[in-house]
């Protein structure tokens, strides 16, 4: 995926401008949906900036029932509460797509243990088995729970991006034995099947399908597969140097192969770590240079529009990356630069004015930022644990002699000290667990307003829990300890 050849920085910054039809921010709901009080606030920004559509990767936040009903996580949305969501969409003028994984990223499901046995793999959880009737009956029973509280939409995107280990089945192996098939090829049947049932049994809308999997085919088999005629592709890469000339090749070819529309997508957070949890802006800022520079160059009346992804997992199983609100200055100059073709000082103005930062770096993480923005209390809360508590504390632990040289790990199992080494080592100990305990307290509160339980718990445990109960270890062993001495 990466590019080969880098674009010049400043070559965007006099006003190139592509007029997409739909700009369309992504929210992944796994492991973080944020609740429809918040959504309530920040849909209106998304539209201010430039926005006009959300793809909705929903994930086990559905609220699947029937025998979909173990697809559903505890902290899914409720029925009335996607209707809810909806209204709010269209109360801002934000098309709704749906995004529906059919093929890979299959994990939610196939972790089941009654879908368990519809896995490709039977020890991975994460490709569907496209060969058993069941597999379609599943994706149709989900695309049908799905398009009943979707009524009125256009397109729904139906995944089927990184189906790992397709082709290494035993079915599959058999089928590529006895017919010749390609691993594309059983590929491409799937994809084509799970569009054709869309658009025949929803008239009027369209598939989307991720296209990293369309890549490697020939023009010739895509033509043939008759795919290109169900499917609108969306062009997905998430680097800061994505090879240009390369993308625009490639929408050449699905032009060609008879693709009538194709989308972009680039990513505004959740692309450059699993953990990150500050968001790079200049990295996302350089990859949507890069796809504006690919937008320019292709023929406009191919292009649907665009998608700003923010992955919040990099798969069902992995830890949460950067948080939504934390990446609301990123989402804001993406959809800006966009907006005006550029990333000037007026443009980079108009974004802190609309947020209300006073501070705004692009190439830096700002070290205390601040904002009016819903949600920007929890982007000031996590710089500061990972800016400076956690930096803190680590030096403290690892850089300060006393401790390491008195306290160690050795000493703190048998709960001994030299009590003249506690006058050096407990003022410091008390004080950083002094700023530790109310800032937990707050962004605990912070995330509260916002996530589920389930979401505050995990990003607590993962992300402040741990330095926080180490220091205050710490202190603990060092009370002991002095206690011990006679």
């Amino acid at each position: 995926m990466d590019g080969k050849h880098g674009a010049d920085k400043g070559q965007l910054t006099k006003g190139t401008k592509v007029n997409f039809e739909l700009i369309l921010v992504h929210l992944d709901l796994k492991g973080a949906p944020p609740k429809v009080s918040y959504l309530a606030k920040i849909l209106p920004l998304f539209s201010s900036l430039g926005a006009n559509g959300l793809l909705i990767e929903y994930e086990d936040t559905f609220p699947y029932f029937g025998e979909l009903l173990p697809l559903r996580a505890a902290h899914a949305y409720s029925p009335e509460e996607i209707c809810e969501i909806l209204r709010l969409a269209k109360l801002h003028n934000l098309e709704v797509i749906p995004l529906i994984q059919t093929f890979g990223h299959m994990e939610f499901v196939l972790k089941h243990k009654e879908f368990s046995h519809l896995r490709e793999i039977p020890t991975y959880p994460n490709s569907l088995n496209p060969h058993r009737a069941e597999s379609h009956q599943l994706i149709q029973a989900m695309l049908q729970q799905v398009m009943d509280l979707h009524p009125d939409i256009q397109w729904l995107h139906i995944g089927s991006d990184e189906v790992y280990y397709l082709g290494e089945g035993e079915e599959s192996k058999l089928l590529r034995t006895e017919r010749s098939l390609t691993v594309v090829k059983i590929f491409l049947s799937h994809l084509r099947a799970v569009a054709t049932h869309v658009v025949s049994r929803f008239p009027g809308v369209k598939p989307i399908a991720w296209d990293d999997m369309l890549r490697e085919a020939s023009a010739c088999t895509l033509t043939e597969s008759g795919v290109p005629s169900l499917v609108q592709p969306m062009i997905w890469d998430y680097t800061a140097n994505l090879d240009v000339e390369n993308r625009i090749t490639l929408v050449e070819k699905y032009q060609q192969c008879g693709f009538q529309k194709i989308w972009l997508a680039s990513a505004f957070k959740g692309a450059t770590g699993t953990n990150q949890q500050l968001t790079h802006i200049a990295h996302h800022l350089e990859n949507h240079r890069h796809w504006l520079q690919v937008a320019e160059a292709v023929p406009q009346s191919i292009l649907q529009g665009m998608a700003l992804t923010g992955w919040q997992r990099y798969d069902h199983f992995s830890v949460l990356c950067e948080l939504l609100p934390v990446a609301i200055p990123s989402l804001a100059v993406c959809l800006q630069f966009l907006k005006h073709g550029s990333c000037s000082e007026q443009v980079i103005g108009s974004v802190k004015s609309i947020l209300g930062m006073p501070h705004l770096e692009i190439e830096n993480f700002v070290s205390e930022p601040t904002g009016t923005f819903p949600g920007s209390d929890l982007l000031t809360l996590i710089t500061q644990i990972i800016c400076f508590l956690k930096t803190s504390m680590k030096d403290f632990l690892e850089g300060n002699r006393f401790v390491t040289g008195w306290f160690s790990p050795y000493h703190r199992k048998r709960k001994i000290v030299h009590p003249i080494m506690v006058q050096q080592i407990q003022p410091e100990a008390i004080s950083l667990l002094s700023r530790w305990t109310p800032v937990m307290e707050a962004v605990q509160a912070a995330l509260l307003s916002i996530y589920p339980m389930s979401t505050a718990e995990e990003w607590m445990e993962e992300y402040a829990l741990p330095c926080f109960l180490e220091i205050q270890e710490l202190v603990n062993d060092l009370n002991t300890a002095l206690g011990n001495v006679e």
